[in-house]
C-alpha cells in the first residue's frame, strides 16, 4: 500500500520508513526536511495524494503542557483533514505507556493527539509504546549541567525504536482495531542505572545527580504507572544489548 509517515526522519519515523520500505510498501515521509509542516498543514494535501494509510510517528521536544497540546492538537488536526480529502482509509499513532496518569508535558500533549484521531473521521489505531533506547542519551542532554547530570527516579522499561516502528507497520496492514496492546521492552529497569551504563559505554565522567520529580508526573514516574501492565505486547532487544551496537 501507500503509507505516509508523519515525522519520518525521527528516531522511530526513519525505522517505520525503513520497514514499510523493506515489506514492499510505497512510503511518502512528512517532514520539514520534504517540506512538509504538520503545524501549518504546509504541502500536507499533495503529499497525502493517494495515501491509504498514515503513520503518525511525529513529536516534539519540549517540557511544557502548552506547546506539547498546541503543537499535537494542530499537527493532528491539519494531518486528519488533508487525510480526508484525499480519501486516507487508516490513521495510525504512536502514543506513549501511562499517559492517562502523568497528564503534563508532552503526556497532556499525547492524550489531546489520541482524542483527535479517535474523532477525527478516519478509522484509526493507536499504539502506545515505553520509551525508546534512545531517551537515555537523550535525558542525558537535556539534563546535564557541566559535569553533573540530573536524573529523574523512574521505572522504565525501554524497548527498541526499530521493533515499535515493525509494530507500527504491522498494525497499518492489519487495518483500523481501534487501541491496540501496549508495546515496552523486556525488562524494567531504573533511570539512573541506564544513565550510568551509557555514561561508561560513552567515556562521559559525569555525576548523577537523583531527582525526584514532583506531582502527579514524579509519582507516575516512581511507582510504575509508566510501565506496561501485565499482558502487555514485549519486545526483545534489551537496553545493555542496544548499548553494544553503539560507538564509545
Amino acid at each position: 500500500m501507500r503509507i505516509a509517515v508523519a515525522g519520518g526522519t525521527g528516531t522511530v519515523g526513519r525505522h517505520v520508513v525503513a520497514v514499510a520500505r523493506e515489506r514492499g510498501h510505497q512510503v511518502v515521509s512528512l517532514s520539514r526536511a520534504e517540506w512538509v509542516d504538520l503545524v501549518t498543514g504546509r504541502g500536507l494535501d499533495q503529499a497525502l495524494q493517494d495515501v491509504e494509510t498514515v503513520i503518525d510517528v511525529a513529536g516534539i521536544q519540549t517540557l511544557s503542557t502548552k506547546k506539547a497540546v498546541d503543537y499535537f492538537t494542530n499537527a493532528t488536526q491539519n494531518l486528519l483533514a488533508a487525510g480526508k480529502t484525499a480519501g486516507v482509509k487508516h490513521h495510525v499513532v504512536l502514543s506513549i505507556v501511562g499517559i492517562d496518569k502523568a497528564n503534563s508535558g508532552l503526556y497532556a500533549g499525547k492524550l489531546v493527539q489520541e482524542d483527535e484521531a479517535k474523532h477525527g473521521g478516519i478509522p484509526w489505531t493507536i499504539l502506545r509504546s515505553t520509551q525508546f533506547h534512545e531517551f537515555v542519551p537523550m535525558s542525558i542532554k537535556a539534563a546535564s549541567v557541566g559535569p553533573l547530570v540530573f536524573v529523574p527516579t523512574m521505572a522504565t522499561q525501554p524497548v527498541a525504536a526499530k521493533e515499535v516502528a515493525a509494530a507500527l507497520v504491522d498494525a497499518a496492514e492489519a487495518g483500523p482495531q481501534g487501541r491496540i496492546p501496549d508495546l515496552g521492552g523486556p525488562r524494567t529497569e531504573q533511570l539512573k542505572d541506564l544513565v550510568a551504563a551509557y555514561l561508561a559505554k560513552t567515556q562521559q565522567k559525569k555525576r548523577i545527580v537523583p531527582l525526584r520529580v514532583p506531582g502527579a508526573m514524579g509519582k507516575a514516574m516512581r511507582n510504575g504507572t509508566l510501565v506496561p501492565a501485565p499482558g502487555s505486547a514485549v519486545g526483545r532487544q534489551t537496553f545493555l544489548e542496544w548499548l553494544d551496537t553503539i560507538d564509545a
